[in-house]
């Protein structure tokens, strides 16, 4: 498997126990597999970076793919506020927020890698909009699908710090993919705004998934 690592750095090795704990899936190396969407991350602050090339043999590593049909959304919304630090201000997106870990939160910590949805802050701020009990859970499984984000791939482990190799690294310049970062970002805010806008009949908000004590088996997340 062929995957990009954006950074505004050249990096030539991986190291395992280095990063953010708080990203989406905990602490770990984030890849992409779209050398485009690499460049993008590869300029957040206007700086020229890197998308750099990695050849990952995935062949002996265990993955967790939140974004396959073994798993839901809300299993993807339990491991990402598990993971994040983020200021609760409702008294329903704390009891949300509790369920899910309760209830949908995977086993996730011993996978080699990861695969799931990105959730970069305008995401975030959808999936937070569903924790407060504003948008639908319908509504926030159409949201992560704006501005086509794609899937990332994290790696987690020292065997899978171990199982990749540089192959090599292509320039970003900001001028271009800052600006299409931004762009990016900004249709997915106007599309959400727009979704809101659309009626939605039948919804579920997470109160009431709350209050009738769903579970991985109800038929809503089959």
């Amino acid at each position: 498997m062929i995957v990009y690592h954006g950074s505004p750095y050249l990096v030539s090795v991986p190291m395992f126990g280095e990063g953010n704990p708080h990203n989406d899936y905990g602490l770990g190396f984030y890849c992409t597999q779209d050398l485009e969407l690499a460049k993008e991350w590869a300029c957040p602050d206007g700086r020229d970076g890197f998308a750099n090339e990695y050849r990952l043999d995935e062949v002996s590593l265990s993955c967790m793919d939140l974004s396959g049909k073994d798993y839901n959304i809300l299993n993807w919304m339990a491991v990402l506020v598990r993971n994040r630090v983020f200021e609760i201000s409702y008294p329903i997106a704390a009891r949300g927020k509790r369920y899910l870990l309760d209830n949908f939160l995977p086993d996730f910590q011993d996978y080699d890698i990861i695969k799931g949805y990105r959730a970069d802050d305008s995401y975030f701020s959808f999936a937070r909009a569903f924790l407060s009990n504003t948008i639908t859970l319908g509504q926030l499984s159409r949201a992560m699908h704006l501005g086509n984000l794609g899937i990332q791939i994290v790696l987690r482990s020292p065997l899978a710090f171990d199982s990749i190799w540089k192959e090599r690294a292509f320039p970003a310049q900001a001028s271009e993919y800052h600006v299409k970062r931004v762009s990016r970002d900004r249709r997915a805010r106007e599309d959400y705004l727009k979704m809101l806008e659309e009626p939605e009949t039948g919804g579920v908000y997470l109160s009431q998934i709350v209050d009738e004590h769903w579970t991985n088996e109800h038929p809503g997340l089959q």
